[in-house]
């Protein structure tokens, strides 16, 4: 169950190769709100690659435009300039094309507590399509991909926070999608939770899904991802790998230590650790 054959063997129908190494790409891309005196500018103009296969990790303050990218990218909402490519699709150009290779888990899982894990990845799977039998034997590996085989049965409303997520990434798996958005994935987890979304994070990734995630928590992203960017302002002010990033910082500032990627964020935003009011390890505008 746990070869790569048995994750890319079926895609839903409609699915074509994408045929590029890029998994995403944008290219000066712009959101503008309009306000009533003024035009907000979300995001200012992002260039950005993710090659396929890689854990990319997008950092951020509160507000500096990292769900907004995101939301672009993942087709919920329209781009207001530039471009975007996400498993070689157009998004402004075919975006049902790209919902159809990717998977999303936002910050609030949309589950039905009255359902059963298994009924709910069962639907999901019928509505991709998928026959009665093949929805069941896909549920039936992600429920084992997630370890929730034991509580397969049982309603979501029983649920830990913890299994929810869990659940809630299976969900996004049943077509089997090329890319893999996760808003947050572990926020309001407790530690021992977040550590199992990590290693269910990673295992995904193994399997040969590409994941692009953001995150509060820079540990989070130094342990998970093999590269990251930082974007601040609606524009990306520092990218690299986190050892590399880490490098470059006691380089270019003469430490006798190396520095946290804690100190990467903090150099590369302008911001201090009174700022972030003591507790860096959850960024704070």
């Amino acid at each position: 169950m746990d070869d790569l054959g048995s994750v890319v063997a079926r895609r839903p129908p409609g699915y074509e190769p994408a045929g590029t190494s890029a998994a995403v790409q944008a290219e000066a891309l712009v959101k503008h709100y309009g306000g009533r005196t003024s035009v907000i500018e979300a995001v200012r103009g992002v260039d950005l690659t993710v090659e396929a296969g890689e854990v990319f990790g997008f950092l951020g303050p509160n507000g500096a435009g990292k769900s907004t990218t995101m939301r672009m990218l993942t087709t919920l909402l329209s781009i207001t300039s530039g471009t975007a490519r996400v498993a070689g699709v157009d998004v402004a150009g075919d975006p049902d094309a790209v919902r159809r290779r990717i998977g999303v888990a936002l910050q609030e899982a949309g589950l039905d507590p009255r359902q059963t894990g298994r009924e709910l990845l069962v639907l999901q799977g019928r509505l991709f399509d998928l026959s009665a039998a093949e929805a069941a034997a896909r549920a039936e590996e992600l429920l084992a991909l997630v370890e929730l085989e034991e509580a397969a049965d049982r309603c979501i409303k029983g649920y830990s926070g913890g299994m929810k997520r869990r659940l809630d990434l299976a969900s996004a798996l049943v077509h089997r999608p090329e890319v893999l958005f996760l808003d947050e994935p572990t926020t309001g987890l407790d530690p021992a939770s977040r550590l199992t979304i990590w290693d269910e994070v990673r295992r995904i990734n193994k399997r040969g899904t590409t994941v692009f995630l953001t995150t509060q928590y820079l540990e989070e992203a130094d342990q998970l991802c093999d590269r990251l960017a930082i974007i601040d302002g609606g524009l990306i002010v520092r990218e690299g790998t986190p050892a590399g990033l880490k490098s470059e910082l006691r380089e270019r500032r003469g430490l006798a230590s190396d520095p946290t990627l804690d100190d990467v964020f903090l150099d590369a935003t302008g911001r201090t650790r009174d700022r972030a009011a003591g507790d860096v390890q959850e960024v704070a505008p």
